[in-house]
């Protein structure tokens, strides 16, 4: 009796410490998104959204972060890569594919190129 309550109890473990670990497996898993490049601050609505790519330069040179707009979703842009960050600057406002590793609403990004 004592034996399968030890048993019971290291296979109750081993099974939560295999669920833990998936979110984790999931959260490296690399994906290309295709949304608006905006930022952080603004998200998906721009004080004059007829000039969103002025308004997401001058948020992000202002602090804020860049940010993709997928749908209803904003993700946050993490990158200190020169390149990538130069492309999001130039595609402000505009459409673009952003591959990178994405933990909720956060993108560390691998690569950015102009969207379809």
């Amino acid at each position: 009796m004592r034996t399968s309550r030890i048993a019971a109890a290291v296979l109750g473990i081993q099974f939560l410490v295999g669920m833990a670990a998936i979110p984790a497996l999931a959260a490296g898993k690399s994906q290309t998104l295709t949304g608006q490049v905006s930022d952080a601050m603004c998200g998906a609505k721009h004080e004059m959204p007829a000039k969103a790519a002025e308004c997401t330069r001058g948020c992000v040179k202002h602090g804020s972060k860049y940010a993709l707009v997928v749908g209803d979703r904003v993700y946050t842009l993490e990158t200190s890569d020169s390149a990538a960050l130069d492309k999001l600057n130039e595609l402000a406002g505009t459409k673009a594919k952003v591959t990178g590793d994405v933990d909720g609403d956060t993108m560390t990004v691998k690569s950015v190129a102009a969207g379809s």
